[in-house]
């Protein structure tokens, strides 16, 4: 995304554009990686620092609370943040760490209405655990 295009999308949430936010907003649409907070606080302030930690986690919140970012645990107590936003899957690699994204209608659905009564869900994504081809060795 260009600059003005990510300023636009701030804009478009009810955001003030800052330059933190602008950021970590960039840092996570270039990444593929599902970074936590501390990797992007280390992104942000490798050429020196611009940013401290309470500040990337208020910006991510801004962005989670507006629907531009998600959050998820992909490992277990570490949360991880992703800017694309549409349903997805994701595979994690058990040897390396590696999280990669799976296309929605890559597995089969769901059926929701198999759970107790007494569960109403509202969306799921599934987390399948093994080893990439890198590691596959």
């Amino acid at each position: 995304m260009k600059a003005h295009q990510i300023i636009n999308a701030l804009k478009s949430k009810g955001l003030r554009v800052t330059p933190q936010r602008f950021a970590v907003y960039a840092n996570l649409l270039g990444r593929r990686d599902h970074p936590t907070a501390e990797q992007i606080l280390l992104d942000l302030n490798q050429d020196g620092p611009i940013s401290s930690q309470a500040t990337v986690y208020s910006c991510l919140q801004a962005l989670q609370e507006v629907g531009l970012v998600r959050q998820g645990l992909l490992s277990e107590g570490v949360c991880r943040y992703d800017a694309k936003i549409e349903p997805h899957h994701h595979f994690c690699c058990q040897v390396c760490g590696a999280i990669s994204d799976l296309d929605w209608d890559i597995l089969e659905g769901i059926n929701l209405d198999k759970l107790p009564p007494r569960l109403r869900a509202q969306s799921y994504e599934l987390a399948i655990y093994g080893i990439c081809e890198l590691c596959d060795i």
